[in-house]
């Protein structure tokens, strides 16, 4: 119509093709592609990343505990001597042709102290500890788990000697071929059993590990090499809860009517985070 008009004025008109300009659609089409492009990248830089060793740290000493720490758990204490003794000095170990279970598994209900046994043990021993979880290596990205678990034993291999702890391990060494259990966990074991008796070797380290679900582990987890030597850390005695309530209570400031014996008394069954 302004053409039309303009024409009958007499004005002349320069009519060029500019092509179309971008419509609201067009413009969030590509917002959507930008942003797609930046998860994908996103993932292929976490992945590249997940697997870095620098997640696996040892315990710095200030946070090392020794066996006056750990209350009761006398049994078990006494079934990890031969462990301080070997990373004390593993030339002796050697010099005698005698070797150091190479895999301890810590079984017992939650709160007993396991994870405080090794602690403990590292501390008693002077070497470093590297602390991991089970649940760390679970990821949905293929072959990260498996990349971690390289990380860790390559972590270990150059601070031995030294413990690599794994607490819960029983989400990590579950048992093969059970229902609901995905390939990339499986592929995650087979590293583990790998990485324990490979051809890298594992010399100087003792690989400690908890859970309180021994009956969910794989047979190859518990074979000879690996998690051979098992620890039962129980519920505390009478007398184990009084070493742990005493221990809990050395900077309490308490009443003169409180008395560790009775409460040690009146509380069977309780672990000692429960005390």
């Amino acid at each position: 119509t302004d053409l039309e008009r303009w024409a009958a004025s007499g004005v002349e008109v320069t009519v060029r093709d500019t092509g179309p300009g971008r419509t609201p659609v067009q413009w969030l089409q590509g917002i959507v592609l930008v942003a797609a492009l930046g998860v994908v990248a996103y993932v292929l830089v976490r992945q590249r990343t997940a697997t870095s060793s620098a997640r696996f740290v040892a315990t710095p000493p200030s946070r090392q505990l020794t066996l006056a720490s750990v209350g009761g758990a006398r049994e078990a204490q006494a079934d990890l001597k031969d462990v301080i003794a070997y990373l004390r000095n593993p030339a002796r170990f050697d010099a005698l042709g005698a070797r150091c279970p190479k895999g301890v598994l810590l079984v017992g209900p939650p709160g007993t102290g396991k994870t405080l046994l090794a602690r403990a043990v590292a501390g008693e021993a002077g070497c470093p500890v590297i602390v991991a979880a089970g649940s760390d290596f679970n990821e949905m990205y293929v072959g990260v788990g498996a990349g971690r678990v390289r990380a860790l034993a390559k972590r270990a291999r150059e601070a031995a000697p030294c413990i690599v702890f794994i607490d819960e391990i029983d989400s990590l060494g579950g048992r093969r071929g059970r229902p609901n259990r995905s390939g990339e966990e499986e592929v995650t074991l087979n590293q583990l059993l790998v990485e324990m008796d490979g051809m890298a070797g594992s010399e100087g380290v003792v690989w400690m590990a908890a859970t309180n679900r021994e009956d969910m582990l794989d047979p190859a987890v518990r074979r000879p090499g690996r998690f051979d030597r098992v620890v039962e850390v129980p519920l505390p005695t009478a007398a184990d809860r009084l070493e742990i309530l005493k221990i809990h209570a050395r900077t309490a400031p308490l009443a003169d009517d409180v008395s560790l014996e009775r409460i040690a008394a009146l509380t069977p069954n309780h672990s000692g985070a429960e005390l």
